[in-house]
């Protein structure tokens, strides 16, 4: 299985059957340009459009993994090198996804050691180390996953936020002493999960269209802005918009509407 061979065989089959590289990706709902990277041997398809972009070619995935049709006769053995060679592909990334996660994890615990001797130094026990301790803690059950398993860990991650993020405002706010912490920052950190998820669910559906989903989010930016000045005004006070705030959501509206053009420039072959 090579990435090139492969992607040699993807413009053979496009042009066989009289497409553009803009006409295949139209079809696919994605952009020429990913179309693109895959004919020059730069990235492979994405398994959630993998099988239909074989429908559209009239080849099997046994054969678009390959980069060659496949006789009858050296189907079998075909289909055996290609998992051999997920498999072989899987198990590198995992090994160094593993050192990286590895070497991560013993510098959190020495930066925790670290903080835990000085504050015992210092203050005969442990007072300002538990907030280290416990934000630290947080921070790397959420990124773990990620730094093990790459893509596959966000959702991993994001559920983990999802489910420590209260208690740890409420830890928080007994380490500091201050009950503002677990209130405010209870319903901060949820109205922030709900913009995460949404963000993640974007970027899921819409993978080849990156420009699109970025565009996306900094429109939804916009009213969780708003919702958040609004929550903070009833809290503590705050005006619920000021200049600043118009000058942001101005800001963000032009940039979330660049984006989108870009993504129909792209779509439509003008990039």
């Amino acid at each position: 299985m090579n990435q090139i061979d492969t992607g040699r065989f993807i413009a053979s089959c496009r042009k066989e059957k009289g497409l553009t590289q803009a006409q295949l990706a139209e079809k696919l709902n994605i952009t020429d340009r990913a179309v693109s990277k895959w004919e020059t041997g730069k990235c492979m398809p994405d398994s959630s459009i993998m099988l239909e972009l074989c429908d559209i070619l009239d080849v099997t995935v046994n054969e678009l993994l390959s980069g060659e049709r496949i006789e009858m006769n050296n189907y079998e053995e075909k289909v055996n090198e290609n998992l051999i060679e997920l498999k072989k592909k899987d198990e590198n990334n995992m090994n160094k996804n593993t050192i990286i996660s590895t070497i991560y994890t013993i510098t959190m615990v020495i930066g925790i050691l670290v903080c835990c001797i000085c504050d015992i130094a210092v203050s005969g026990t442990l007072t300002w180390s538990l907030i280290v301790l416990s934000s630290v803690l947080v921070t790397w059950i959420a990124s773990f996953p990620v730094i093990l398993l790459g893509k596959k860990g966000v959702f991993v991650a994001m559920a983990a936020i999802s489910i420590l993020i209260v208690p740890f405002m409420y830890i928080l706010s007994i380490l500091i002493k201050v009950n503002e912490v677990f209130s405010i920052g209870t319903i901060m950190s949820i109205i922030s999960l709900v913009f995460l998820w949404i963000i993640y669910v974007l970027y899921y559906r819409l993978k080849e269209r990156k420009l699109l989903a970025t565009g996306i989010t900094f429109l939804f930016a916009i009213p969780f802005t708003i919702l958040i000045n609004s929550t903070l005004s009833k809290m503590i006070g705050e005006p619920v918009i000021d200049i600043w705030d118009i000058l942001s959501v101005f800001i963000l509206l032009i940039v979330a509407v660049a984006f989108i053009i870009g993504d129909y420039a792209r779509k439509n072959g003008y990039l």
